[in-house]
């Protein structure tokens, strides 16, 4: 077997300083995406962690109305709810600047997460693909998208040669069904960044580049695919 792909790190003395420098990377892969196929894609997660991360990238300078904005996952709650990853996408990024860029949202009418995956894939479309970048969080379970150690179907949905889908997604401990792109559709990608922050999900990046179970700690599926090349951001 092959090493995995290798992955760049960097590590920032604090919050603030990663925001305005992967503010700025993000603002320059997207604009080169423009300039070079008329339009660029961005995934991005949910939470509060990227927050001052969407807040800082609405303000830079970019064609906006160029790029394309989704999810890499979705609570199956309401938009309007506070627990919804679009409202905190429409809240913290889609102003200023960024409020000309097309959003493109996971969630849908269907009733389950189940019923609302083919919906959600067949709103993807339009989005540009592969994705310019995908901006991935982590959990200090090692999950990123929805996918969640030891849920039902996280073993199919972290094989990275199924075809790439929207997949529902149940945890055993976060709450609210959940719909997430599976591995294979975040890997259809030019680059990822995973992005996180404090000492213990720092604790965790560093158990998952050791070999071991993926179902047991996800985020090992990203760090170990030879596909795309991943950006580790971090910060205490």
């Amino acid at each position: 077997m092959s090493d995995p792909l290798r992955h760049h790190e960097h590590r920032f003395p604090d919050a603030t300083a990663l925001v305005h420098a992967l503010a700025g990377e993000i603002q320059v892969d997207l604009q080169e995406a423009i300039a070079v196929r008329g339009n660029a894609s961005l995934v991005v997660s949910g939470g509060a962690t990227p927050r001052p991360l969407f807040a800082q990238l609405a303000r830079e300078k970019l064609d906006w109305q160029q790029v394309g904005v989704t999810l890499a996952d979705e609570r199956w709650v309401d938009v309007a709810s506070e627990q919804s990853n679009e409202r905190g996408v429409r809240e913290f990024l889609l102003k200023d600047r960024a409020a000309a860029a097309r959003f493109v949202g996971l969630k849908n009418p269907a009733p389950t997460p189940e019923a609302g995956t083919e919906w959600a894939w067949r709103a993807l479309t339009r989005m540009a693909r592969p994705y310019d970048l995908v901006v991935l969080g982590m959990g200090e379970d090692g999950h990123f998208a929805s996918l969640f150690p030891a849920s039902l179907g996280i073993a199919r949905a972290l094989d990275a040669t199924a075809a790439a889908a929207c997949v529902a997604m149940h945890s055993l401990v976060a709450p609210h069904a959940r719909i997430s792109q599976n591995l294979s559709a975040l890997l259809d990608a030019r680059r990822i960044v995973l992005h996180i922050v404090g000492e213990t999900k720092w604790a965790v990046y560093q158990r998952a580049k050791q070999s071991g179970s993926l179902t047991d700690l996800p985020v090992r599926a990203l760090l170990q695919q030879q596909q795309t090349p991943i950006d580790i951001f971090w910060s205490p």
